[in-house]
């Protein structure tokens, strides 16, 4: 069912909201709110009620309830003071009371899959109980609802339904023969064990086609807030699983028969280019995510990962940081997010393009609304906070980039969350905690030499000079053209003086030729 009011479409099977054609970013559980509300419009529905339908039974808090109600209000352009979509009954609940069209005789525009696109099918089982007390099942439960939820969030995953999931609970078998049944790629199973105030959630990520496991973990935790725990695992769960679904798809696209690579096929093969980090891998990824994007212009991975591809082959490899090239590329994430403008990942690249323009602030905005659509992307994170070092917000930088080392240290751009973090760090003057992220980052494979360069600068400024300058022998073994020249050349996206003669200077105190 369909539902036009106002000046809004809502079709609640596919969670989307779309006014005046533009489609409204909202939570599931705001979609739910809104669908219950709508559904049962003809009375006043209790917070009992919307705690059992909403909330699967759940008591949330006065606060959690008010943040949602808030939510919708704010989507349907409706508050608190107004009312005029969704009412309060103060001490009773709340009510639907917009004017509902005629049934809608089309749903909403839904963005489908480029044809021939192949996207991993997932299936999450329901977590199984160890903790011997059947009263713990709705906390094993919550869990698993969250993950999917979570996960749904990725648009380049296809992500197996609850109810239909939830019919394998309880039973045992071969993973493999699930993954047949639900025709899924990959099964996440896992179990949760509460012993007093401790709680224990394990994980794991399986290929439906060999059984083999792609990924396992296991969180501790001591119990406070039961529900904010639940939160917690959730979000880290679901950040870690998407890198490795990701790469695991990488793998295959590299045994693939070069022959005959199609879109699909082409893109995750440049993909796992990208992820090598070398001056050929960063010119073969652009070759084929171009390859991938002529094969299928609907594609908008393709054209929103060709222009992250440029952009770093600009900061750190030898593609030229032109007006022409950097426009072709902020011009291919737009097309990206005309395809699917719900696509986070799309925003967030689009936020590095603008970044490299130096225009911070429309980078702040995309990033923003790539972390709305999905709060675990670290990558989002970690770029709303690079934009926020370069406004010289520092301290809000620094949370950002803890956030996304938090939600994903195993992602493949972990040693760059570092290293511009150590950046920022330089800039706010920090310069011991600068030099021990670039540490941390020095032990990640596949780090860049900017991670060395940012060491030799921190140890210069904190006049440690012999360091330095065996940190800048080593940053010329790695890189033997780097100079002030070469800075000024690549750090052409600061457009701050403080910042770039801040860093400049350290590179002339570790001993640093000028260059030319």
């Amino acid at each position: 069912m369909t539902y036009s009011f106002d000046s809004f479409l809502f079709d609640p099977e596919r969670f989307e909201l779309i006014r005046d054609g533009a489609s409204i970013a909202l939570e599931p559980q705001v979609v739910s709110l809104l669908a219950f509300l709508i559904e049962n419009r003809a009375r006043v529905v209790s917070k009992n009620e919307l705690n059992e339908k909403v909330w699967g039974g759940r008591i949330v808090s006065e606060a959690a309830l008010s943040s949602r109600i808030k939510k919708l209000r704010q989507a349907l352009s409706d508050d608190g003071k107004q009312q005029r979509l969704i009412k309060t009954v103060h001490g009773v609940g709340f009510r639907f009371v917009g004017d509902l069209d005629a049934p809608a005789s089309q749903a909403a525009p839904h963005v489908s899959a480029p044809e021939g696109l192949k996207k991993p099918t997932i299936a999450i089982l329901p977590f199984a109980n160890l903790s011997g007390d059947p009263g713990q099942e709705y906390f094993a439960d919550g869990i698993t609802a969250d993950i999917i939820s979570t996960l749904s969030k990725h648009r380049w995953l296809n992500i197996i339904a609850r109810n239909t999931t939830f019919g394998y609970k309880g039973v045992t078998g071969d993973v493999r023969l699930v993954g047949t049944e639900l025709g899924a790629n990959y099964v996440v199973e896992g179990s949760v064990q509460r012993a007093g105030e401790r709680v224990r959630v394990n994980a794991q990520l399986i290929d439906a086609n060999t059984g083999g496991h792609k990924w396992t973990d296991r969180f501790d935790r001591h119990i406070e807030d039961i529900f904010a725990l639940q939160d917690d695992i959730t979000q880290t769960i679901a950040a870690r699983l998407e890198p490795e679904i990701g790469s695991a798809e990488r793998q295959k696209a590299l045994r693939a028969d070069r022959h005959d690579l199609r879109a699909w096929d082409c893109y995750h093969l440049g993909v796992a280019h990208f992820f090598r980090f070398t001056a050929d891998d960063n010119i073969e990824a652009q070759r084929l995510l171009d390859q991938s994007r002529t094969l299928d212009p609907d594609f908008g991975e393709a054209h929103a990962w060709w222009a992250y591809a440029v952009i770093l082959g600009m900061i750190y490899w030898e593609t030229e940081a032109s007006p022409d090239a950097m426009a072709e590329a902020y011009q291919a994430t737009c097309r990206a997010l005309e395809i699917d403008d719900q696509n986070a990942v799309f925003y967030a690249l689009k936020a590095r393009v603008q970044l490299a323009r130096c225009e911070y602030q429309s980078a702040l905005v995309e990033n923003e609304m790539a972390i709305r659509l999905n709060p675990t992307f670290a990558a989002a994170h970690c770029g709303l906070a690079d934009s926020l070092a370069f406004e010289g917000r520092y301290d809000e930088a620094i949370t950002g980039f803890e956030k996304a080392i938090d939600l994903s240290p195993n992602d493949p751009q972990r040693w760059a969350f570092l290293t511009y973090g150590a950046l920022a760090l330089i800039f706010d003057q920090q310069f011991e905690r600068a030099l021990d992220w670039t540490q941390r980052a020095a032990e990640i494979p596949n780090r860049q030499y900017w991670t060395t360069a940012h060491r030799a600068v921190a140890l210069a400024l904190l006049g440690r000079t012999d360091e330095a300058g065996k940190a800048a022998q080593e940053l010329l073994a790695e890189r033997p053209d780097f100079s002030s020249a070469f800075v000024r050349k690549k750090l052409f996206y600061v457009k701050k003086a403080e910042q770039l003669d801040l860093y400049l200077e350290g590179v002339k105190l570790a001993g640093l030729p000028a260059g030319s």
